[in-house]
């Protein structure tokens, strides 16, 4: 048996707990690792004003914020970068299809009456 820190143990009146464990046990069931990390309590106001107006932001708030702009800058990058492939890609095909086309009509044509015949009609 590995021997245990003191500061890895939760002591309760009932039992005691590794707490690496209890962390486990809440990221297993989808929670975040720290219990005080957000919630209610650490996400909502401090205080309100009585006549309505807003609260400046919490510090994880504009963090939050912060992040969240992040990732829908990057996002928009993304698509635009997306659609400039689609794009690019459109257009080689277009340009493979038309050098096709190209090579097709630069063959040899057939000489004498039937070239003849064809250029009268």
């Amino acid at each position: 048996m590995e021997p245990v820190n003191a500061w890895y143990i939760a002591v309760r009146s009932f039992s005691s707990t590794l707490v690496r464990d209890t962390k486990q046990w809440r990221v297993s069931q989808g929670l975040p690792a720290n219990r005080n990390a957000e919630g209610i309590l650490t996400d909502g106001p401090d205080y309100t004003f009585l006549d309505g107006r807003p609260t400046p932001l919490l510090h994880k708030q504009k963090l939050r914020m912060l992040k969240q702009r992040e990732y829908a800058a990057q996002i928009v990058e993304m698509c635009a970068e997306l659609d400039f492939a689609k794009e690019r890609h459109q257009n080689l095909l277009k340009a493979e299809a038309e050098e096709k086309q190209k090579y097709i009509e630069s063959r040899l044509k057939p000489k004498g009456n039937m070239l003849s015949r064809n250029s009268k009609k």
